[in-house]
């Protein structure tokens, strides 16, 4: 699907043409960007966990949480996942005016959930995005034949760094299957091949929510041969580990994490962290952020 499709942006259908944890972490992150030339990008990734009614988790008991949690550490980029259209709509609000996202729902339109990619427009801006299927059909909107328990998808965009020389890169954004391991795997593969067919010149970053544990499967180590490295690996300072899932239960140190930010291999990763910020013990989503800080190398 082309440029030219209808996509969602903050307002509205349209088509378009073209935490106090994260916040010591900017100075280390400048300083290091400096050494190399470049500027700090500050990148995330994050499961929305979709719009619902019920209590104690409903959006509108996690909105004010999301919003403080956004407005303490903005980060550059952020691939989201889950979102629901008005509740991205509510969260480019909540970022303010400087602030566009680019998205579809899975099955088209302004339905179901999106893969929504925001971004900073003083430091950020679009050349050119798609979107294609995780399937057999990958440029048929709503196309599922791997067996998967729904829809699932990427949403692409090829950035302009501002204020780094204006130098381009990609950022593709998923989430894969939530129980077909098959679906998975071919879902990686398709990603894979994706990757080689942009143009290789360019630094990429992968966000996502991948359902599986990093290290612990082929899905894993299928993205890895496809030319990416773990941006959490490859920081040069981390902080505390977490399950980047928690269902809203008490946090797991050292747990599963399976929400990653990905990257190729010039890209220098200064700082990757885990946001674990609440608000009056109400969490934004029943996933944790993941940041990493980066140059495009």
């Amino acid at each position: 699907m082309s440029n030219s499709s209808r996509v969602t942006r903050r307002r509205g259908l349209r088509t378009a043409a073209a935490t106090a944890l994260a916040m010591p972490l900017l100075s280390t992150a400048q300083d290091a960007a400096s050494r190399r030339g470049g500027r700090p990008l500050d990148v995330m990734t994050f499961n929305l966990r979709y719009a619902g009614t019920a209590e104690p988790h409903s959006w509108a008991a996690r909105r004010p949480a999301m919003r403080e949690l956004l407005r303490r550490g903005t980060p550059h980029v952020m691939g989201t996942q889950e979102g629901l259209y008005h509740q991205v709509r509510d969260i480019a609000s909540d970022l303010g005016a400087h602030h566009e996202w680019i998205g579809t729902g899975r099955a088209g339109g302004s339905r179901d959930e999106f893969m929504s990619v925001f971004y900073d427009t003083r430091r950020l801006t679009p050349v050119e995005y798609e979107h294609f299927w995780l399937s057999d059909t990958p440029e048929v909107i709503g196309s599922n034949t791997w067996g998967g328990v729904c829809v699932r998808m990427v949403t692409w965009v090829r950035f302009r760094d501002l204020r780094d020389g204006e130098r381009e890169f990609y950022l593709l954004n998923t989430h894969l299957d939530s129980r077909s391991g098959r679906a998975r795997a071919r879902a990686a593969a398709l990603i894979g091949q994706r990757i080689a067919g942009l143009d290789p010149s360019l630094p990429l970053l992968v966000t996502g929510d991948f359902n599986v544990a990093a290290h612990r499967d082929p899905v894993y180590d299928t993205l890895l041969g496809a030319g990416l490295v773990d941006a959490w690996e490859a920081a040069t300072e981390r902080g505390p580990s977490y399950a980047t899932f928690h269902g809203y239960r008490p946090l797991v140190p050292d747990g599963d994490r399976i929400d990653w930010i990905l990257a190729t291999p010039a890209v220098a990763v200064h700082r990757a962290s885990v946001d674990t910020f609440s608000r009056d013990g109400q969490f934004p989503s029943d996933h944790l952020p993941v940041r990493a800080s980066l140059t495009l190398g």
